[in-house]
């Protein structure tokens, strides 16, 4: 649960501060709340009720998250993991995290497939590594940093790498694969 709760958080304070709909109202709470799941996150889960400092400190991040995301809205990782977990009883936070690189580097490009005003979402990742001191000479270096951050925080709290690793098969994703998408489609 702690795992689960703690990657949704981070899931959230990122597709805030990377939304098209962000604004520097959104972005102090999204910064500050990643910085929190990064700094505590493993703590709370390794140290539990014996580390209430950190406890207090996740619960910080999910709050100033959710302040972040309920004015700029969430992105395309929440999308399909929504669709992901209901199709196959993964939960909402795992679901997420199982997602999130992958929509990382989807939306981590120079010109995206979607059209808005200017394409900043790669700048966005880039300026998380740098809040997190994660190193990088460019955006690119620094969305992959971004990226290398989140799996060594999903292994030190032990959750899945992959869907196939939460024990969905390949035939069974692809049998439902075009349901999720149209599902997906349509979520907010």
């Amino acid at each position: 649960m702690t795992a689960a709760s703690g990657i949704d958080a981070l899931v959230h304070s990122i597709e805030a501060y990377v939304s098209a709909m962000a604004t520097n109202f959104t972005n102090s709470n999204a910064l500050e709340a990643t910085k929190l799941v990064f700094r505590y996150l493993e703590r709370s889960w390794k140290e539990g009720a014996n580390d209430p400092i950190a406890r207090e400190k996740m619960h910080y991040a999910a709050t100033i998250a959710g302040m972040a995301f309920a004015n700029s809205f969430l992105g395309l990782c929440h999308s399909m993991a929504h669709k992901l977990g209901a199709t196959f009883n993964v939960p909402h936070g795992v679901a997420n995290a199982l997602l999130i690189r992958q929509v990382i580097k989807y939306n981590a490009v120079d010109c995206p497939k979607k059209q808005y005003k200017f394409p900043n979402a790669k700048s966005k990742y880039a300026q998380i590594a740098d809040e997190l001191g994660l190193g990088g000479k460019n955006d690119d270096e620094k969305v992959e940093l971004l990226i290398s951050a989140i799996d060594k925080l999903m292994k030190a709290v032990n959750l899945p790498n992959s869907i196939k690793d939460f024990g969905v098969t390949e035939a069974e994703f692809n049998e439902k694969l075009d349901h999720m998408v149209e599902l997906a489609f349509d979520d907010q």
